[in-house]
């Protein structure tokens, strides 16, 4: 599935096994996720994880997890280090435990990976969802995710030449999925 060049050209973008959603917030691109999955969970197997934010928006970094598309199982995504804390809050704890639970569900057969992000701790390549990425290349499975323009040169080192970037747009999401999905 992942061989998408032909006599030294690329393949049509709309034919690529893994798209990544840019050119909107964050926020936007999680919801984005989150109404794909409600729209398509139902006539695919679809396993991965997305955010999802529990509490009010002033409490987002006690709130927010990671959801299983599986099984609904939730992974912390921030610690709390305290009032007047000023480090890092990432717990990369929870995002990896998602990473494996994911693994095993790609394992188990799935028609598409849906993935929050590729960011920091898969840029620097320590861990966060990279083992369900690889996971799912390993499995030939296609992915839908999200990548900040700051992770991008990370990004295409790693799913370069099998990606291609998508509008922030629930049509261009749908379209693309309905192509990929015809080909399998």
């Amino acid at each position: 599935m992942y061989i998408r060049e032909e006599n030294g050209e690329r393949a049509d973008p709309a034919m690529q096994p893994i798209a990544a959603l840019q050119g909107a917030s964050g926020e936007f691109i999680q919801e984005l996720l989150r109404r794909f999955v409600g729209r398509w969970i139902t006539s695919c197997r679809l396993v991965g994880a997305i955010e999802q934010q529990a509490g009010p928006r002033e409490a987002i970094r006690k709130t927010t997890r990671l959801k299983s598309v599986s099984d609904g199982k939730t992974f912390p995504l921030f610690q709390d280090l305290g009032t007047g804390a000023t480090g890092c809050c990432l717990d990369s704890a929870g995002p990896v435990q998602a990473g494996a639970a994911v693994s095993r569900h790609i394992a188990g057969g799935c028609d598409l990976v849906v993935l929050n992000k590729f960011g920091k701790l898969e840029a620097e390549s320590r861990s966060g969802l990279l083992s369900a990425f690889v996971s799912a290349v390993e499995h030939n499975a296609p992915v839908l995710t999200a990548v900040s323009p700051k992770y991008e040169a990370a990004w295409s080192s790693f799913a370069s030449p099998f990606f291609t970037f998508l509008p922030p747009e629930d049509a261009a999401i749908d379209q693309w999925w309905r192509t990929i999905h015809a080909v399998r």
